[in-house]
């Protein structure tokens, strides 16, 4: 497995896949192409869908500026070697020079067909839960001192940035109001949520309007191309602040516990990029917000210094639950059902914790096997619940 650093990405929203990888891909083509004087992009699959609604199109453009670059989307061509495939052209006095196929996977990677990835190194040894807990059990260390003893020290500056880049991202959420751009007239609602105590509010009712407040902060922050943090994604960045950031003012957690907590899920993170995907293009939502929930419900049980099983079972639950969750944006925003659907998720990670905390030795299924169900389930959907916005809530909507 790849460091945690290929994992939280700190970068503009509103889509890891849609922007940032066509965005990284742009960049590269142009860089290679230093005498070209224009270029010219082709969109298929889920890019060429719901392209215009993430702001892809933008995203390319303004990657070849000052060189022109006209984007177009094809949304019939089939058979692609996956669903965020995109083509791109160099031109010189109207001649073609160069072209090159890329496949945006999730995340913000990309990979070049015909070149080998150029990825960074493999990091990590163990590519499984199973293989993990084993070796943490084995060496009596907890999963976070698993990360920083196999990436060194120096994993917990970036994961310092990684929290800071989060907290910063609903402290600006919390202070916009108003509507989101895009046609749909979605109206802002964290402020109102934060600011709004009910006059007889209860401790839980409270939780779940702040962790709530939080979460929509930074799902609209992303919506409205925010800076945020890739976990796993743009479109589920919201979840893992959100819990962390409440549970931090309850509970009087430190930075350092913080740090902690986003090793923890980040490996979570790691092992459903490596053994599955986050990408929503080709396994529906439950790879993005689902991971997210996973990730959320690990990090929460490293705070509360819960023993590996009971992390274990708290991502297996989380992830389980999410199971088959399709990825229906309307008009392929990131708005409906994107942005409420992360402060669904991460009340749920605080209940899956609460389950793990009483139940983890009755389990039956493992978290290395719901993931791989995960990725099957995916596989499965039909293509118009994979982020294409043609069923579902995008369809039925009017």
């Amino acid at each position: 497995m790849k460091s945690l650093t290929q994992l939280y990405k700190i970068g503009k929203g509103p889509s890891s896949s849609h922007t940032m990888g066509p965005d990284k891909a742009a960049r590269l083509f142009a860089a290679e192409n230093p005498g070209a004087d224009s270029f010219k992009c082709v969109l298929f699959g889920s890019l060429a869908k719901t392209g215009k609604g993430h702001h892809t199109d933008k995203a390319i453009i303004e990657a070849f500026e000052p060189r022109p670059c006209e984007v177009s989307f094809d949304m019939v061509t089939g058979d692609l070697p996956h669903e965020n495939t995109l083509d791109l052209y160099a031109y010189t006095n109207g001649k073609q020079t160069a072209f090159m196929r890329v496949l945006s996977v999730g995340g913000g990677e990309i990979s070049v067909i015909g070149r080998p990835d150029v990825a960074p190194p493999e990091v990590y040894s163990e590519s499984t839960f199973g293989e993990i807990a084993a070796y943490c059990k084995s060496h009596n260390m907890r999963l976070s001192q698993y990360v920083y003893q196999t990436e060194g020290e120096q994993i917990k500056d970036y994961l310092y940035a990684v929290w800071e880049a989060m907290k910063k991202s609903i402290n600006d959420g919390l202070s916009v109001s108003g509507t989101l751009a895009g046609g749909l007239n979605v109206e802002r609602k964290a402020q109102f949520l934060y600011n709004q105590r009910h006059i007889d509010e209860s401790e839980s009712t409270r939780e779940n309007r702040i962790v709530c407040a939080y979460a929509f902060a930074v799902g609209e922050q992303n919506a409205d191309a925010g800076i945020v943090v890739t976990a796993p994604t743009c479109g589920a960045s919201s979840v893992m602040p959100a819990v962390l950031k409440y549970m931090q003012e309850k509970r009087h957690f430190t930075d350092e516990k913080i740090i902690d907590a986003l090793a923890v899920g980040g490996v979570i993170g790691n092992l459903i990029k490596t053994n599955a995907s986050i990408s929503g293009a080709e396994c529906g939502c439950q790879a993005e917000i689902g991971s997210a929930c996973s990730m959320a419900a690990a990090a929460l049980c490293e705070l509360f210094e819960m023993g590996i099983d009971q992390i274990e079972y708290a991502a297996e639950v989380a992830m389980e639950h999410h199971l088959g969750l399709t990825c229906d944006p309307i008009c392929g925003l990131v708005q409906i059902p994107c942005i409420e659907r992360g402060a669904v998720a991460a009340m749920r990670a605080i209940n899956a914790l609460s389950l793990a905390n009483f139940l983890s030795g009755t389990r039956k299924i493992s978290f290395d096997l719901v993931v791989a169900t995960m990725f099957e389930t995916g596989k499965d959907l039909a293509h118009i619940y994979r982020e294409t916005s043609e069923g579902g809530l995008a369809k039925l909507y009017k």
